[in-house]
This record gives structure tokens, C-alpha cells and sequence, in this order.
């Protein structure tokens, strides 16, 4: 019989297991650099959170200790049961104002959109232009001019007026149409026109092709403009400050002003509550978040790699 012969494998070289290792410590150190930066980027974003968690139940009303003695919830429970303060209420105002703003803004971005992007007609680029020049200046620099518009409109349409959540929502819906029409526009960009061909020849109307074929492709978009149109809304303070006079009508970042009033030229000491009443308002942000982050994610990654 032949004999067979086993030839060993070439051993590595001294040059070639030291490159090996530098390889492997390299990337061992990569690894963890990145632990390290995860580390103190997630202490950084979580140690405020905490911070006013252990003030909403601190029993002394103050802001000394992020985790207190003896910590309760009299602060909630005196939120939820004092007249004096109605978080509940504000709580509601401010839901409803963001969700009727949110519903126009998104309706009405949509269809601009759509015409924009779909569509040529005269004054198209002009629009665009125009609408981009009036987001250049904030809502901020025009509340002189909302207000004494809000009063002109308040005597001939009262609910739409001063002191009202309709005036409040049409300042907020007119002011967040131009970011959010480019922002929508360019991802109708990124549907092919095809689909709108196909439909026109199964006899598809404009308005069947934008509501059967092209919305349910937008979906992520609709998620992300809705998601930053409710957020810029249900915590705005300032527009809501000025436009709106009596408590009952005060949203919830107006009524957090209140839980801190002036008190003998000072601020007073209601940090408790003020931390509780935070914590609250919170809530339904969290859980706008949660439900559409899927569709946000998608929304604001899709167009980012053209194929």
C-alpha cells in the first residue's frame, strides 16, 4: 500500500500572529470605546428623567435630592384632587388643541403635497418658494400681528378668537404648513409615477389614485409629520400664554407657569408639584411615541439611499 502523507500546516510567522492580535486588540478597543459613549449618552438622557421622578416624590417640595427620604405621592394625589389647580383639565385642553391641530396640519399638508408633487400648473414654483419663505419666520416674530388677527376674527367668530382653542389651533395648523408640505412633498417624489399611470389606465380618478394607492405608501411620512406636529403643539407655551386669558382655557405648559407663580416678586417653591404635573403631562407623548415609532423609523429613513 502507498503511504499517505500528512503535511503539517505552515505554522504562522511571528509578523503574521502579531498583526492578528493588533487586529483583535483594535477592535476590542472599538468595542469598548462604543460601550463607553453608550454608557454616559444614556446617563446623560436618563439622569434628568430621574432627576424630576425624585422630585414629583419628594415630600419636601424641593429639588435637592434626586432619590429622596421617605418618598410619596401627595403630590399626585394633590394634583388629581385640587381645585385650585386642574392638571387634569389643562391636561385635556392641551390633548385636544394638539390632536385638532395635528389632524388639519396633517390633512392639509397632504393634499398640498400631493398637488405639488403630482401636478403642474401656473404658480407652482412660486408656491413652493412662497411657502418656504414663510417658514423662514417663526410664528414667534408674528404674535403681534396673531393677536390683533385673533381679535378681528374673535368679532365675527367668537370661538376662533382670543381666549379660545380654535384660535389657537388655526395659529397652529397656518404655522406649521410649510415645513411639513416640503417635507411631505419629497417623499411623494419617491413614488413612482407609474403607479399613478397604472391607476388612470384601470380608470382610476386623481382623487382614487392619492387615497387607494399613494396613502397607504405615505404611511411612515404621515407618522412623522403627525408625531412633530402634535410634540410642537402640546408643548408650546408661549403663543398659548399670550392667546389664551382664563384657567379653564390655560393648556397644560401654561398651567405648569401657574404651579410656579410669582410670589412676592420670587418664584414660589411648588417644585413638587410642578415635577409632578410635568411627569403627567408626559404621558401622552410617550405613548404617541411608542405607538407610531415603527412608522417614524421608517418615515424618516426612507428616501435617505436612492436605489
Amino acid at each position: 500500500m502507498a503511504e499517505v502523507k500528512v503535511t503539517e500546516a505552515p505554522k504562522a510567522t511571528p509578523v503574521a500572529s502579531r498583526k492578528t492580535s493588533s487586529v483583535s486588540g483594535a477592535r476590542r478597543l472599538n468595542l469598548i470605546l462604543k460601550l463607553v459613549i453608550a454608557i454616559v449618552a444614556t446617563f446623560i438622557a436618563l439622569y434628568p428623567i430621574a432627576y424630576v421622578i425624585g422630585a414629583s416624590v419628594n415630600p419636601t417640595n424641593s429639588l435637592t435630592d434626586i432619590v429622596p427620604a421617605n418618598p410619596n405621592l401627595n403630590n399626585y394625589n394633590r394634583l388629581l384632587s385640587d381645585e385650585q389647580y386642574p392638571v387634569l383639565l389643562w391636561l385635556f385642553n392641551s390633548i385636544k388643541v394638539a390632536v385638532l391641530s395635528t389632524i388639519i396640519t396633517v390633512t392639509l399638508t397632504t393634499m398640498a403635497a400631493y398637488a405639488f408633487s403630482r401636478f403642474r400648473f401656473k404658480g407652482r414654483r412660486q408656491g413652493l418658494l412662497v411657502i418656504l419663505l414663510i417658514q423662514l419666520f417663526p410664528n414667534t416674530l408674528a404674535i403681534v400681528s396673531l393677536y390683533l388677527l385673533l381679535t378681528e376674527i374673535g368679532h365675527l367668530i367668537p370661538w376662533l378668537g382670543i381666549n379660545s382653542h380654535g384660535g389657537l389651533i388655526l395659529i397652529y395648523s397656518g404655522g406649521a404648513l410649510g415645513f411639513n408640505t416640503w417635507l411631505m412633498k419629497g417623499f411623494f417624489d419617491t413614488i413612482p409615477k407609474e403607479l399613478d399611470e397604472s391607476g388612470v389606465i384601470d380608470g382610476a380618478s386623481p382623487t382614487q389614485i392619492f387615497i387607494f394607492i399613494l396613502l397607504p405608501l405615505i404611511r411612515p411620512i404621515l407618522a412623522v409629520v403627525s408625531i412633530l406636529a402634535f410634540i410642537g403643539t402640546y408643548a408650546d407655551f408661549l403663543i398659548a400664554s399670550i392667546m389664551l386669558q382664563d384657567k379653564e382655557n390655560y393648556t397644560l405648559a401654561v398651567g405648569l407657569n401657574l404651579l410656579l407663580g410669582a410670589s412676592g416678586g420670587q418664584r414660589s417653591s411648588n417644585w413638587g408639584l410642578f415635577a409632578a404635573a410635568a411627569i403627567i403631562g408626559a404621558l401622552p407623548i410617550v405613548v404617541v411615541f411608542l405607538v407610531l415609532q415603527k412608522q417614524l423609523i421608517g418615515g424618516l429613513t426612507t428616501g435617505a439611499v436612492k436605489g
